[in-house]
C-alpha cells in the first residue's frame, strides 16, 4: 500500500513498543510515518523482555491496577483508560497471538515470547507503509528546527516532519538501544528532565566471602520480604554483591528512595512465611539430639543451605532460645547499601516531567514534538504495568499528533486496509 506524497509526515524516534504502537496509530490515520532507531533492528528490549515469558499486562481490577503507578496515577489514568489491559489483549490477538492469564494474574501471549508477536507487528507496519530508518543516531535539532541524524555511513541526515514523537526509552540496558543521551538534547532546549534513576533493580549488600563463593546465583525460594510495612512473597536471587529478583523488585522503589535519603535500608527477610511464629517456635523447641545447628535448622525449620547461610550472615552466633531463633528466621535483617547500576535495571525512573507537557503529551516549549514511553517521568513495578503504560502513552502521543494536525483518528484495528488517506 502506498500513501500520497502529500500525506502529512510524522517522525518517530525510537523503535520500542511506544514508538511502534504510535507508528501504527498514525499510519492508520493516513500519515506517512518514518521510525528512526540507532540500532540495526527495532524492538530489542521488547525481545529481551520476552525471554522469560512476555508479560504484556495484568488482569487485576482496573482501580487497583492504576494505583501501581503511585504519584503518576492521576496523569496516567486517563491515558490507560483510553487503552486498557483488555484493549492491549485484543490488539495482541488481532495480530494472531492469543493471550492467557497466568496464576499470578499476569497476562502473556500463548507463545510465551516476544518474537512471534514482533514479527507479526512488523508485517502489519510494513502493510501500513511505515518506513524504518535504522542505524540512524539522533543528534537533536538544527538551527531551522529540523531533526538531525547520523546514519550508518557517518553521514548527516536531516528531516523536518509535520510532527515528531520522541520514544527513545530510558537508560536501562543501553546496549539494546536506550542510553539516555536524549537528556542533554532536551535540557539544551530549556526542558526540565528529572534525573534518570534505576527502577525494578537489585541492591548491593556486603556479603561474606563464604556467601559470595558458595551461593552466588542461587535462589531464595518461597520467602517474604518486608519494608516500611509492605510485605511481598516470592523469590530472590543472591548475587556476588547483593540481592535481586521478583520480590526485591516489588519493593525496589521504596528501598531506593530510602537509600537515597539515608544511605542504607534495612530489608527484613522471612525464610518461612508459610509458618506462624508460634508454629516455628514449637518446631525449634524439639530436642536437638546431638545434631549440628545446620542439621537442626534443616530438619526442624525446613531451611535450605542458602537459607541457613543467609541467617548466619546476620547473626554468626545464632540464638539458642527457640523464640529468639524463630523471630530471627521470620525477620532476618539485610542492610542494603546501594542500588545496582541503572544500566542493569529492568526499567528507568525519572525523565520528562508531565508538567513540561500538555494533555496530549506535547512539549509546551516545542509545539509539534511529543514524548511517549519510558522517556516520561513515571515508574511501575514489574507484572505487566510497564508495558501497559508504554503502549498507552504511545497511543496517547499519536492521538496528540492527530489533534495537533487536525486529522481524524482512525481507531486501531486488525485490518491494515482501513487506513485513511489524506490528500
Amino acid at each position: 500500500m502506498s500513501l500520497p506524497s502529500s500525506s502529512p509526515q510524522a517522525a518517530i524516534i525510537g523503535g520500542g513498543p511506544a514508538g511502534l504502537i504510535a507508528a501504527e496509530a498514525l499510519a492508520r490515520s493516513g500519515l506517512a510515518v518514518t521510525v528512526y532507531d540507532r540500532m540495526p533492528s527495532v524492538g530489542r528490549k521488547f525481545m529481551m523482555a520476552g525471554r522469560g515469558g512476555l508479560n504484556l499486562t495484568h488482569s487485576e481490577d482496573f482501580e487497583r491496577f492504576v494505583t501501581r503507578y503511585a504519584e503518576a496515577e492521576p496523569v496516567l489514568r486517563p491515558l490507560i483508560e483510553a487503552f486498557r489491559p483488555k484493549d492491549l489483549r485484543a490488539w495482541c490477538e488481532g495480530l494472531g497471538e492469543a493471550t492467557f492469564v497466568g496464576s499470578s494474574g499476569r497476562v502473556f501471549p500463548k507463545a510465551f515470547k516476544a518474537s512471534p508477536l514482533l514479527r507479526a507487528w512488523l508485517t502489519r507496519l510494513e502493510d501500513l507503509s511505515v518506513r524504518f530508518a535504522l542505524r540512524h543516531t539522533w543528534q537533536g535539532w538544527d538551527a531551522e528546527g529540523a531533526l538531525v541524524f547520523t546514519d550508518a555511513a557517518g553521514q548527516t541526515v536531516t528531516t523536518k516532519p509535520d510532527a515528531t514523537i520522541l520514544a527513545l526509552g530510558g537508560a536501562s540496558w543501553p546496549r539494546l538501544g536506550s542510553d539516555g543521551s536524549w537528556v542533554s538534547m532536551l535540557q539544551g532546549k530549556g526542558i526540565a528532565v528529572a534525573p534518570l534513576r534505576p527502577a525494578n533493580m537489585g541492591f548491593t549488600l556486603p556479603w561474606s566471602e563464604v556467601m559470595r563463593s558458595r551461593f552466588e546465583g542461587e535462589p531464595l525460594k518461597r520467602i517474604a520480604l518486608a519494608f516500611e510495612g509492605v510485605t511481598v512473597k516470592g523469590e530472590a536471587i543472591i548475587t556476588a554483591d547483593g540481592i535481586e529478583g521478583g520480590a526485591v523488585y516489588a519493593l525496589s522503589r521504596s528501598l531506593r528512595n530510602a537509600i537515597e535519603r539515608q544511605g542504607s535500608a534495612k530489608l527484613l527477610l522471612d525464610l518461612r512465611p508459610d509458618l506462624s511464629l508460634d508454629a516455628l517456635e514449637k518446631r525449634l523447641s524439639l530436642p536437638r539430639k546431638g545434631q549440628s545447628a545446620s542439621t537442626f535448622l534443616r530438619k526442624a525449620a525446613g531451611l535450605s543451605p542458602l537459607g541457613i547461610a543467609t541467617l548466619r550472615e546476620s547473626a554468626p552466633q545464632l540464638p539458642v532460645e527457640p523464640e529468639a531463633l524463630a523471630r530471627l528466621i521470620k525477620a532476618v535483617p539485610l542492610t542494603l547499601t546501594g542500588t545496582k547500576s541503572l544500566g542493569r535495571a529492568i526499567s528507568t525512573a525519572g525523565g520528562v516531567p508531565f508538567s513540561e507537557l500538555d494533555e496530549h503529551l506535547m512539549l509546551r516549549r516545542m509545539p509539534g514534538v511529543f514524548v511517549a514511553g519510558e522517556m516520561l517521568d513515571w515508574e511501575a513495578p514489574t507484572g505487566g504495568y510497564l508495558l501497559q503504560a508504554t503502549f498507552a502513552t504511545g497511543i496517547a502521543a499519536a492521538k496528540g499528533v492527530l489533534s495537533f494536525l487536525k486529522i481524524p483518528d482512525a481507531a486501531l484495528t486488525s485490518n491494515p486496509s482501513s487506513v485513511t488517506r489524506h490528500p
